[in-house]
């Protein structure tokens, strides 16, 4: 059985190969054993802490077989976008001129370095093996999240959003970053997402023009990167969009890749979850695949079961399920269909 769980100290030198194996674009994972081993410190910390309001707390889970004790994947919630750093991304909306003497009102679409999206909750550092990838496992490791944030609304804020990777061929080369970034640094595209891993975005942030940057003057091989997603991360993508998230109007600002929002109380998993009380039984299983977790912080887990449930009755889990969500007999359980 694969569980989710927040993650731990000894979990280290398994979540470091995690991270050599993700996809290049996810800053939030480097393969930096010090940066690691201080994520993890931090997200321990996170939630063992009494707040009443989001704040710096990151939250960081891993996906594991319980049988083997194998990672097979990560996925972390920040409470709070640009709390500790400024959180950078590039507005796209038009620019727009206009000639009264000649009656031409004319909009060009550009780009422009903002921080919008502080103070918004971020989804990030979603990695899953490719031998799970779009099964029910995958779909647990993005959504357990937003069920840990429907069982804890004061830790988060109001809305949340997600940067999805986007493009760059399998060489590592993104044609956006060579059209823009690469001019204010002398560095490839990989080797910039590295240094955003082990140390932040902010000096490089800095270094990017402060001045609109009207799209129609790039090349064309970057004007089509523009919200376009990586295909290995088109399976984050879907089952946010799922969730009821939407594209806007910010990109990243090295691959160009889409961001994804939506106003916290009306994502699926947090408005349509709904909890029960949890009963042992010999005769658990259905026809249904559910979502479960716990409410608990420090003791946060979540599984896939097929169940039959409705509404007002009891979960009915047998004691290798009650087990993993480390619940006991008549507990309260949390629950939403895949």
């Amino acid at each position: 059985m694969l569980a989710l769980r927040p993650v731990q100290l000894s979990d280290l030198p398994q979540l470091q190969q995690l991270a050599r194996d993700s996809l290049v674009g996810v800053t939030s994972l480097p393969d930096d054993t010090e940066r690691l081993r201080q994520k993890i410190l931090a997200s321990c910390a996170s939630f063992a802490s009494d707040v009443r309001s989001n704040g710096p707390e990151n939250y960081f889970f891993v996906l594991e077989d319980l049988a083997s004790q194998r990672l097979l994947g990560c996925s972390e919630v920040l409470a709070t976008a640009g709390f500790n750093e400024p959180f950078y991304s590039l507005r796209n909306r038009p620019f727009t001129s206009e000639s009264r003497e000649l009656n031409i009102q004319h909009g060009v679409p550009a780009l422009s370095l903002c921080q919008d999206l502080s103070a918004h909750t971020l989804l990030r550092g979603f990695h899953v093996n490719t031998e799970l990838e779009r099964t029910p496992s995958s779909e647990m490791l993005s959504r357990a999240r937003l069920m840990f944030i429907a069982a804890h609304p004061q830790r988060f804020s109001d809305a949340v959003i997600t940067e999805i990777v986007g493009y760059s061929s399998d060489a590592g080369e993104s044609p956006f970053w060579d059209a823009l970034g690469k001019h204010f640094f002398d560095l490839p595209y990989a080797e910039a997402e590295r240094l955003c891993g082990v140390q932040n975005r902010t000096f490089l942030a800095e270094l990017m023009p402060n001045y609109p940057i009207y799209v129609p003057m790039l090349p064309q091989s970057a004007q089509v990167c523009i919200g376009r997603i990586h295909p290995d991360g088109q399976e984050a993508f879907d089952i946010l969009e799922r969730e009821g998230f939407e594209t806007n109007s910010y990109i990243d600002l090295f691959d160009g890749g889409p961001t994804l929002f939506a106003r916290t109380p009306s994502i699926r998993s947090i408005a349509q979850s709904r909890t029960a009380v949890a009963h042992l039984s010999s005769h658990s299983g259905g026809k249904t695949l559910y979502l479960l977790s716990n409410d608990a912080l420090e003791n946060y887990r979540a599984i896939v079961a097929e169940l039959d449930w409705s509404a007002d009755e009891p979960v009915l889990l047998d004691a290798t399920q009650l087990d993993a969500l480390q619940l006991d007999n008549g507990s309260p359980v949390r629950l939403i269909a895949l």
